[in-house]
C-alpha cells in the first residue's frame, strides 16, 4: 500500500510549505519521518527557509534595519565549519536530502517560530506565558522595523511585512492592551463595590475577583515592555481604536501640550526624564496620536468633509492617508547609495515641510497641578496648525566615536530670508535618529525643536518631535512638530 511518505521529498516539502507553520509543527509531532524532515535533517534550515519564504513576509535577505544597514551578515568560515560539523553528526535515517547546507546568519527556524508565536499571542493574549511579553514585542518590532528599502521617495510601499503587521494589529486591540485592562479593572472594581454595598459577599464574587487579579498580573508590563509596546504602536500609527476613542485622544493631547512633561533632564524633547537621552516611546506615541488626528482633520477640511469632529472618524481614517504610519516607514535609499560612506546619511540636504500644531496654552492652565482638559472636548477645540517650507543645507560633519558610520550632521536653513534655523542630526545613546533645531528671526533664536526620525532612515514618515521656546518659562507654550522632506537631491 502506498503511503504519503513514499512521495518525493521535494513534493512533500512543497505540500508542507502550503500549510500554516502551526500545522507543520503538528504534523511533525505525529510522524517520525516528518519530524526528521522538519527538525532533524542536516539541512533543516533549508526547509525552514522555504517555509519562511512561503509566508506573506519579506525575504529578510532583502531588508535593512531602520538605520539603513543590511540585515544579512554572512557567517565566518570558522562558524560555517563548526555548523557543518555539528549537523553532520545528526542521524537522519531515510530522509533524502534535496540540497546541501546553505549557511547564512539567519536562523530561519527560530525567526519564523518567533513570528508565529507573536501572532498567536496577539490573537489571544491570555496564552502569553509569564515573562514572555518582551520576546513577543521584540519579535513584532524586528518584523516591523526591518524592511526592504525603496529607491525613491515617490515609490509605493512594497513591503510584505508592512501588510502582514497592519492586518494583524490594525484593529488596535493588542496595541491598547494596557488601557483595555485598566478599563476592565475599573468596571470590575465598580461591580465589586456595588456588591459590597448591597451585602453580596458570596464565595463566587470572591473567586471571580481573585481570577481577575491573576489575569491582571499576567498583563502587567514592566517599564521596558511598556516602552517596547509604545514603540511598536508608534511605528504602526493610528488604529481603528485610536481614531474612534475621544478620551484616548484627549489623553494624548493633554500630554504633548503639557510643558511639565519636558525639562532640562530630557532637553525639552521626547526623551526619558532620567537624563539618559533615550527615547521615551510613550511620548512619541502621544505625539503620533495628537498630530496624526489633526492631519486627518485637515485632510477632511480640504476635501469638504463637514462631518463632526468625532463622528464617523473611524470610517474617515480609511479615506484619508496619514503619513505617520507604517506604509511610509520604509527607508529611502537611492540605487548605488551606501549610507556607511555617505556623509549626509540622514538625507538632510533638501527642501523640508515643517508643520506644527499649537493652542492658546493659557486656556489649558489652571490653579494647582490639575489641567483643564475640557478644552479638548467637542467641535470647537482651540487647536491650530501652521506650516512652513525651509531648505536645509549641510554645513559640516563631525565624527561620532560611538557611531563611526553615522557621523553628526550640522545643518542650517532659512525661509524667505527672514526666518532661519540651525541644527544637527545625530544618533541617540539607544541608536535612534535625533533631530535638533533652533529657529528665529535674524540671529536671535526663539524656538527650540527636538525630534526623532519616524520609520527607517530618510523615510517619508518624516521626523516627529516637540517644539517649545528657548526660554522654557513655566507658562511657555509647547506642542507637536512634524517634518518631512519635500524634495530629495540625488546626484
Amino acid at each position: 500500500m502506498a503511503h504519503i511518505i513514499d512521495l518525493p521529498l521535494e513534493l512533500l516539502e512543497h505540500i508542507l510549505y502550503m500549510l500554516d507553520p502551526l500545522d507543520v509543527s503538528r504534523i511533525a509531532q505525529s510522524n517520525r519521518f516528518f519530524r526528521k524532515v522538519v527538525y532533524l535533517a542536516p539541512n533543516y534550515q533549508r526547509f525552514w527557509r522555504g517555509l519562511y519564504l512561503a509566508q506573506p513576509l519579506d525575504d529578510p535577505r532583502d531588508t535593512v534595519t531602520y538605520l539603513g544597514k543590511p540585515r544579512l551578515r554572512t557567517r565566518s568560515f570558522a562558524t560555517r565549519s563548526a555548523m557543518a560539523t555539528e549537523t553532520a553528526q545528526i542521524d537522519t535515517g531515510d530522509v533524502r536530502l534535496a540540497s546541501s547546507v546553505e549557511p547564512s546568519d539567519i536562523d530561519w527556524q527560530r525567526e519564523l517560530q518567533r513570528i508565529i508565536r507573536a501572532r498567536t499571542i496577539v490573537r489571544n493574549p491570555q496564552l502569553c506565558r509569564k515573562g514572555e511579553w518582551k520576546e513577543v514585542l521584540e519579535a513584532l518590532l524586528d518584523l516591523t522595523t526591518t524592511l526592504p528599502p525603496v529607491p525613491f521617495a515617490e515609490s509605493d510601499c512594497t513591503s510584505r511585512n508592512v501588510a502582514w503587521v497592519q492586518c494583524l494589529l490594525q484593529d488596535g486591540a493588542f496595541l491598547d492592551i494596557e488601557s483595555t485592562m485598566n478599563d476592565q479593572d475599573d468596571q470590575a472594581r465598580h461591580k465589586w463595590e456595588e456588591a459590597v454595598e448591597s451585602g453580596d459577599r458570596t464565595q463566587r464574587m470572591t473567586e471571580r475577583q481573585a481570577g481577575r487579579d491573576d489575569q491582571r498580573r499576567m498583563y502587567d508590563l514592566t517599564a521596558e515592555e511598556s516602552q517596547l509596546l509604545a514603540r511598536l504602536h508608534t511605528w504602526v500609527g493610528l488604529t481603528q481604536r485610536d481614531v474612534t476613542s475621544p478620551q484616548a485622544r484627549i489623553a494624548s493631547q493633554a500630554f504633548v501640550y503639557d510643558l511639565r512633561n519636558f525639562g532640562p533632564e530630557n532637553e525639552f524633547g521626547p526623551f526619558m526624564l532620567d537624563g539618559t537621552m533615550r527615547v521615551d516611546w510613550r511620548c512619541m506615541w502621544a505625539l503620533v496620536h495628537a498630530y496624526g488626528m489633526m492631519w486627518i482633520e485637515m485632510e477632511k477640511e480640504e476635501t469638504g468633509d463637514c462631518s463632526s469632529r468625532d463622528a464617523d472618524m473611524g470610517r474617515s481614517s480609511e479615506r484619508y492617508s496619514c503619513p505617520l504610519s507604517l506604509p511610509f516607514c520604509q527607508s529611502v535609499i537611492p540605487p548605488g547609495t551606501n549610507l556607511d560612506t555617505e556623509l549626509d546619511w540622514a538625507g538632510v540636504e533638501g527642501l523640508w515641510y515643517i508643520g506644527y500644531s499649537f493652542l492658546d496654552h493659557r486656556e489649558f492652565l489652571v490653579l494647582g497641578d490639575a489641567l483643564d482638559t475640557s478644552i479638548f472636548e467637542g467641535d470647537d477645540v482651540p487647536e491650530m496648525h501652521a506650516s512652513v517650507s525651509v531648505y536645509f543645507r549641510v554645513i559640516g560633519i563631525e565624527p561620532d566615536p560611538d557611531h563611526p558610520t553615522r557621523p553628526k550632521i550640522n545643518y542650517a536653513g532659512e525661509h524667505d530670508g527672514r526666518f532661519s534655523v540651525v541644527g544637527y542630526v545625530k544618533l541617540t545613546p539607544d541608536d535612534q535618529i535625533r533631530w535638533h533645531l533652533a529657529g528665529g528671526n535674524s540671529d536671535q533664536p526663539v524656538w527650540n525643536c527636538e525630534a526623532i526620525g519616524l520609520g527607517g532612515v530618510r523615510s517619508q514618515a518624516g521626523v516627529l518631535g516637540v517644539w517649545s521656546t528657548v526660554f522654557h518659562d513655566a507658562e511657555d507654550p509647547v506642542g507637536p512638530l512634524w517634518m518631512h522632506r519635500d524634495k530629495f537631491i540625488v546626484d
